[in-house]
Parts: structure tokens; sequence; C-alpha cells
């Protein structure tokens, strides 16, 4: 049976997700993505906006290898290529990778397993969306605004935006956006 985003984001933040944190604390994790993960151009996901921008993604294979290899697969597959940004909230995250477009999809492939980490919840951090289940991220993913440490170890972060920041701050907003921002089309390297 595949599992489904039906519940969004924002309602994983309350009190009952909060309490599926999980017990040991990871091992620290240095901010910046190491030397040699950050000169492999494989690891840079390179997001084309409908509205025509380019945001450029800093992979994290260190902190998170099967989330990032989840995204490495889609992205060779074309699967992000016009899927839409479907919840965008000012002041807190933007969140896409949906191919339904409306929170309750993901890709054929099967779920992956929670990776939590050290890696803070920062602007400009992704990381991956998922059901009440710490299990449950498939395809969908989430840009943050602002800094949100509640959320740090309780979400598999894989990235960093290094590039474009600005055209994540012009994602339409709305749940779903009245008109919303599209992913164009999304490579690996350069």
């Amino acid at each position: 049976m595949k599992l489904t985003f039906a519940l969004p984001l924002l309602a994983l933040l309350s009190a009952p997700a909060l309490a599926q944190a999980p017990a040991a604390t990871p091992a620290p994790l240095p901010i910046n993505a190491p030397a040699a993960v950050a000169a492999d151009l494989s690891n840079r996901w390179t997001i084309e906006l409908s509205s025509g921008g380019t945001v450029v993604v800093q992979l994290r294979p260190d902190a998170a290898p099967q989330a990032v290899e989840r995204i490495k697969t889609l992205t060779r597959q074309g699967f992000y290529n016009g899927l839409l940004f479907h919840r965008v909230i000012p002041g807190f995250m933007a969140q896409g990778g949906d191919p339904k477009g409306d929170g309750t999809g993901g890709s054929p492939l099967p779920d992956v397993k929670a990776e939590f980490n050290s890696l803070p919840h920062l602007r400009g951090t992704v990381s991956a969306a998922r059901a009440a289940s710490p299990d449950s991220a498939n395809s969908q993913f989430y840009i943050m605004f602002v800094p949100r440490i509640s959320l740090d170890g309780k979400y598999t972060v894989f990235g960093r935006v290094i590039s474009g920041m600005n055209f994540v701050d012009q994602i339409a907003p709305g749940e779903p956006p009245a008109e919303p921002t599209r992913i164009v089309r999304a490579t690996l390297g350069g």
C-alpha cells in the first residue's frame, strides 16, 4: 500500500507529530558541505522556475544519502519537470514535488526511511516533506524562507539553497496558490 501525504506539513508540526522525534541525538555535521561533497557537481540540484529564476541547491549525501539519491533518481527521470509548488506559506516555507499538486502524492518509488540529522532548518534549507510517519518521505520537499529550529531533528534535511534564494522568495504564495509557480526543469550538475 502506498502512503500519501494526506496531512499537510503544518499539521505535522503539531504535538503528536513532534512526539515521534528520534530519541538519539544525531552526530554533528558541518553546516556547509564538506569540500569533497561541494566539489562533486552531481551534488548540485538546479531548479528552473516558471517565474523566470533559477535556484541551485547543494545536496548533502553526507547527511542524508537515501534522500539525496531519491532526488537524483527522480530528477534524472524528469519527474519534477512541470510540477508546482502547491503549498507556500510566507514567513515559513515553499513545498513542492507532488505530482498531484495537492500534497497527497508521491513518486511510484517506495517511501524513503527518515535520515534525521543535525543540520538545522535555516533560511534556504531543503528538507523532505512527509506524512505523520517518519519513514513516509517520497518525492515532496520544502524550502525554508526563515529559520525554524522547532523542525530540527524531525525532518530529513538533505540540502541548502546556494544560489537563487531571491527567486525562492518570489514563489507564488497560497495553499494552493491561485497562480502557482512551477518547476520548469530540474537538473543535476553545474
